[in-house]
């Protein structure tokens, strides 16, 4: 009797083990499947985003090598245009990188700071201030402006804060569609034929160019006379707020900041606001650069300089303001000259191209304005 409990105790205990295993090995198929299925939707997501110059931008932010930025330079159009990051480079042997979008709410720019640190410790953060001017109201009309940030940072739990501080619970489109962006881009499946978006499978694609974009169009206008004009103007509510808040995040973090207007065909209207602007800055210890104070020193000639009659710079000005700001961050800051250091080849490979294409931008550009061949303007700001 005692030999025959035994024996069926022994026998239940085999068939547990036996049953404890088998679901044991259930939930490693179940987790595995889960896994790949996880990393292929990203991957697809990733891929599906529609293509174009902010996503080339971003996926080269996230290719660059851990911790080699010394500034990252944050804002909306005028960022990617006006300041010729290869040749910055080339000329004094400083990496800034762009990270900007067209149109880009200033309410991101913490957020893209907190991106940036995952990978980077850069000395540096630029904040381009134009879009300070503006209502956000306003720009919340076109959620394009939002998803320039948030559908072109990698998936993260700061990408899902980012999402929750720019876009409204009662937003038409709803949040899951920023969240899950492939609910968006999920028609465009044309980008698994391209071999280019393969290489965002990880949305780590390098950019030859470091994030700038030449422009050779010519959109002539008279220099504006507001520079240096006296006097204030409140700029919008929400968005001191968010520059205060910025500003006291980048404080607590220890960060070195400054803070730039980029010349363009301003009113005396928004050079008010940038005086405003300058007070708050200035109040935290920070620099302000208005670049609209500064025409003569830059060089620029609004007949020929810009692209598309004040908005932004062609060639010829990037050059020209690439220049002023690299003459005031060697006289303002002390940032070592790593030419040569061979973890920057892909730098002075960018600064050959670079070369290689002002060339030809330079010449186009003189052609345009010999035969009066003036752009035709977009929408992006």
């Amino acid at each position: 009797m005692r030999d025959e409990l035994i024996q069926t105790i022994y026998t239940i205990y085999r068939k547990g083990s036996a049953m404890k295993r088998a679901r044991a090995w259930i939930f490693i198929q179940i987790t595995v499947f889960m896994g790949i299925f996880l990393l292929l939707f990203i991957a697809v997501s990733y891929m599906v985003r529609t293509n174009g110059d902010v996503k080339d931008r971003f996926s080269g932010f996230y290719a660059e090598k851990k911790d080699t930025l010394d500034i990252v330079m944050i804002g909306s159009s005028p960022v990617f245009p006006y300041y010729a990051a290869p040749k910055l480079w080339g000329e004094a042997g400083i990496a800034m990188y762009p990270l900007s979008s067209n149109v880009q709410r200033p309410v991101a720019m913490k957020y893209l700071v907190e991106e940036t640190e995952k990978s980077q410790s850069p000395d540096l953060y630029i904040f381009e201030m134009r879009m300070f001017t503006m209502g956000d109201e306003g720009l919340r009309e076109n959620m394009a402006y939002t998803r320039g940030v948030t559908d072109n940072m990698r998936y993260s739990m700061l990408r899902y804060k980012t999402i929750q501080a720019m876009v409204p619970e009662d937003n038409e489109e709803g949040r899951l569609s920023f969240y899950l962006d492939i609910m968006k881009y999920h028609t465009n499946w044309k980008m698994l034929a391209l071999p280019s978006e393969w290489a965002n499978m990880t949305y780590h694609k390098a950019n030859p160019l470091k994030g700038y974009i030449f422009k050779d169009e010519v959109g002539p206008l008279s220099m504006p006379d507001c520079g240096d004009a006296e006097g204030v103007t409140e700029i919008p509510s929400e968005q001191e707020a968010y520059l205060r808040d910025l500003i006291e995040f980048l404080m607590a973090e220890e960060k070195d900041a400054l803070f730039i207007v980029s010349p363009y065909g301003e009113s005396l209207t928004d050079q008010k606001m940038y005086n405003y602007m300058e007070e708050i800055v200035s109040s935290y210890g920070y620099p302000f650069l208005n670049m609209n104070n500064y025409y003569e020193e830059i060089g620029l000639v609004f007949e020929e300089d810009f692209a598309d009659y004040g908005s932004h710079t062609n060639a010829v000005g990037a050059e020209k303001c690439t220049d002023f700001l690299r003459e005031y961050l060697l006289g303002h800051y002390d940032f070592a000259d790593k030419r040569g250091d061979e973890a920057y080849a892909s730098w002075d490979e960018a600064y050959l191209l670079w070369q290689q294409q002002i060339t030809s931008a330079r010449e186009t550009i003189r052609e345009r304005i010999a035969n009066e061949d003036y752009a035709v303007v977009g929408e992006d700001e």
